[in-house]
């Protein structure tokens, strides 16, 4: 086989529909739209309509609440933290507190808080001090010899 040889498989592409070329085409004039109506015309948008019928999307049962208030933290993994700190990017030696993960470049910005989740192992010694934290991942931090303290507002 030779490169001017290579050919696409029999049937793997169709030449594109000319439409609107004349009656000896087969889609000259209406160019396969059909005669008349909406659907004939550009510029149709009838996604979820379903002609009188009430559409799927009203049909089915509103379900769940998003509360206007709620607080929406940035998110940080113990293996994410460990990396940072074995990259040299974190210094484990000093306390580790919200500015110092910003300045790290691991959080972009600290929206109402940092929280610190247990993905991933951490095997140095750090004292963490954050918003929140999940129940493992002071756990986690504490059995590696170090401390992980957050905030009475998001402490569970």
């Amino acid at each position: 086989m030779k490169l001017h040889e290579l050919r696409d498989n029999p049937g793997a592409t169709k030449p594109r529909k000319r439409v609107g070329r004349g009656p000896g085409s087969g889609t000259g004039k209406m160019g396969g739209r059909g005669i008349k109506g909406q659907k004939s015309r550009s510029g149709v948008a009838i996604n979820g309509y379903e002609g009188g019928q009430m559409p799927l999307y009203q049909r089915l049962p509103k379900r769940g609440f998003n509360k206007p208030n709620r607080k929406a933290f940035a998110v940080v993994n113990l293996g994410l933290i460990q990396k940072f700190i074995d990259a040299g990017k974190i210094d484990a030696k000093k306390a580790i507190d919200e500015d110092a993960l910003i300045a790290s470049g691991l959080v972009r910005r600290k929206l109402d808080g940092i929280r610190v989740l247990a993905k991933g192992d951490i095997t140095t010694k750090v004292e963490l001090a954050v918003t929140g934290a999940s129940k493992s991942a002071v756990e986690a931090v504490e059995k590696a010899g170090g401390s992980l303290t957050t905030t009475a507002a998001a402490a569970e």
